[in-house]
């Protein structure tokens, strides 16, 4: 729950420029978060490397991977559907390889590959490097498998391919891994104990975007205000750091600070943030550089004390309340955004109505809401009765998302009548005559196209707004431009 899951690229199929040797075909889908992903252009940075071109055509493709997520039940269930369906075209196209990537892969290995024998190879977040090896397994008739975390691995000497890209944003990747044991989270377990990535490899990844022109980056983790580089390895591990490497280590807000120094006209954002890791150094680099984008995804989910301590959150209400009073002391303009679970393990209507009133003293911009589903391999699962009946979760869910579409309108509306910075990133989905965008506080903003083109910031008026959406006309290139 950690992650942001944006519905809209669910099932995304995958494509990258063509090299005319390669003979292969890749068909990649990828479900979950931003960094299962930006995970799948790793994977196929790799295989492009080893004759693969990327096909949008299953039924074409010589290799089929899905790389897949076990965040809620939903994502296994449509990940599923997707396999029997492979599966299907398989049976005309016996040649056809199927494989799994990423969450599921770890957890569901044996079910996979032994009982179901439904793919033909299992590879884990750790083991993409492992590809080619795997896939000459396959190629000799065997079942090939990797899904062993790893302690070091951070993929960061793999130049990413930037796939189906609208060639104005990107996701740098800056931590793997979690060591936060949310009661209701899988992550650790599939992705492994949380380390961070050297951040000369993550400069030199920002170089390149900005040679391509690139415009703006978000800096990516489960976890990214934990980032702690001292020369590699677990961020648990740091305690046994030698005096130089603790003089010379890197935490998140210098490496937010470096980025933003050395390339200005770039515009940084990052996710996900965890409440008890947000340092006030961060607070001040978002205030200080006019580049860092004012909005902060600050996952919370459950506004009670009680419920937090059953989530092993490491976080009270009256903590979140007091780091949400710094941030807007620090930042006064900047958005927060949330994720919530209603209905977990022991929930009353007083938990639920302290839920409520948090998001009203937050006044949220959006959230990311969600009903409980028991995750198999959790502590809760383990440990706690998964007692508060579906319609209770489905009403309390719709209370919640209720209350955040209000806030949501709020926070749109005080827009209204004021000039903002957008930058371009594609067409409006409802009309082939405006330009969608986002300002600062990621909030998506629409205009009529006139002369302007994607990649460009411009300055925006606002005149109307719905919950999500801002309405206006560009009246003019924003500073940045010059």
């Amino acid at each position: 729950m950690e992650k942001i899951i944006e519905e809209s690229k669910q099932g995304e199929s995958l494509v990258l420029e063509q090299k005319p040797e390669n003979t292969k075909k890749l068909f990649i889908e990828s479900y979950g978060c931003q960094m299962n992903f930006s995970d799948s252009e790793i994977v196929a940075s790799i295989l492009h490397g080893q004759g693969y071109n990327t096909t949008q055509n299953l039924e074409d493709a010589d290799l089929v991977l899905v790389n897949t997520c076990s965040i809620r039940d939903k994502a296994e269930q449509t990940v599923r559907k997707r396999l029997e369906k492979y599966n299907a075209v398989k049976s005309i196209n016996p040649g056809m390889k199927v494989g799994v990537l990423g969450c599921m892969a770890e957890r569901l290995k044996s079910k996979f590959l032994e009982e179901e024998k439904i793919v033909d190879l299992v590879v884990g977040p750790d083991a993409y490097k492992d590809l080619p090896n795997l896939l000459a397994e396959v190629e000799e008739g065997r079942d090939a498998i990797n899904v062993i975390l790893s302690k070091e691995e951070t993929y960061g000497d793999i130049s990413p391919v930037r796939l189906n890209s609208n060639g104005v944003t990107a996701f740098v990747s800056i931590t793997r891994g979690c060591d936060n044991m949310c009661t209701f989270c899988v992550v650790p377990f599939t992705r492994g104990r949380e380390r961070s990535r050297d951040p000369q490899s993550i400069m030199e990844e920002i170089a390149d975007l900005h040679a391509k022109n690139f415009k703006e980056i978000t800096l990516l983790g489960q976890n990214v205000d934990s980032y702690l580089w001292y020369g590699g390895g677990l961020k648990k591990d740091y305690e046994k750091a030698s005096d130089m490497q603790k003089a010379t280590a890197v935490d998140f807000a210098q490496l937010l600070d470096m980025a933003a120094t050395a390339y200005p006209k770039m515009r940084f954002r990052f996710s996900t943030s965890n409440p008890q890791d947000m340092h006030e150094e961060v607070l001040h680099v978002i205030a200080k550089h006019h580049n860092v984008c004012k909005y902060i995804h600050l996952p919370v989910q459950s506004g009670s004390t009680r419920i937090l301590k059953e989530m092993n959150r490491q976080h009270t209400r009256e903590e979140y309340m007091a780091l949400i009073d710094k941030i807007r002391a620090i930042i006064p303009n900047c958005a927060i955004s949330q994720d919530m679970i209603t209905g977990f393990p022991t929930e009353t209507e007083q938990d639920h109505q302290d839920t409520l009133s948090l998001m009203e003293y937050v006044n949220y911009d959006y959230g990311f809401m969600f009903a409980y589903s028991e995750r198999p391999g959790t502590l809760a699962a383990r440990k706690l009765e998964d007692d508060v009946p579906e319609e209770v979760k489905k009403r309390r869910l719709t209370e919640v998302v209720a209350m955040q579409r209000q806030l949501s309108l709020n926070c749109t509306e005080a827009f209204v009548g004021q000039t903002v910075e957008v930058l371009i990133e594609k067409e409006s989905h409802r009309s082939d005559a405006h330009w969608s965008g986002r300002n600062s506080q990621n909030t998506v903003a629409v205009f009529p196209k006139e002369h302007y083109k994607t990649g460009d910031f411009v300055m925006v008026r606002i005149d109307s707004c719905t919950s999500a959406t801002l309405i206006g006309e560009a009246i003019g290139y924003s500073e940045r431009m010059q």
